[in-house]
């Protein structure tokens, strides 16, 4: 497990180094003070994705759209899995219409889709809803040797 992680502020995007052991106490951005963890996902655009991606903290995206049903569907599961994991994660949304560039990049071809990133690098992928045990079984499986369970 890493000695510290780099965790970019989902308000304000400055970058905090927080130590391993420290992660579950949360912590406040040293720029604008705000919480580094909400237990609510983030939105994402391509502006601050890169930022957010190439952190040491895991991030899964949610690659979604209005339109589409499942993604509508799985939008609570993926919250409650936000508020019940971090700070083993990040999660953040990529809203597929709005930034087509991101979605192209990555081959986004199903939506919903779940990407994890670590370090700027893909780690895993899922694409179709999950509930949330599956979401976090899922996950927890991935993450296994990156952060504690």
């Amino acid at each position: 497990m890493a000695e510290s992680f780099v965790i970019p502020c989902p308000h304000c995007d400055t970058l905090n180094r927080v130590p391993a052991a420290r992660l579950g106490e949360g912590g406040k951005c040293g720029r604008c003070g705000g919480p580094l963890f909400t237990g609510r996902p983030i939105t994402l655009d391509a502006g601050r994705f890169e930022r957010h991606a190439a952190a040491g903290l895991p991030l899964l995206v949610d690659f979604w759209a209005a339109w589409c049903g499942p993604c509508r569907a799985m939008a609570p599961v993926f919250e409650a899995a936000a508020r019940d994991m971090e700070p083993l994660a990040r999660f953040a949304k990529v809203d597929t219409e709005a930034e087509q560039g991101l979605a192209a990049r990555y081959g986004i071809q199903a939506i919903p889709t779940l990407v994890l990133f670590r370090s700027g690098r893909e780690i895993a992928r899922q694409s179709g809803a999950l509930s949330g045990q599956q979401l976090r079984t899922w996950l927890r499986s991935r993450l296994e040797g990156y952060t504690k369970s």
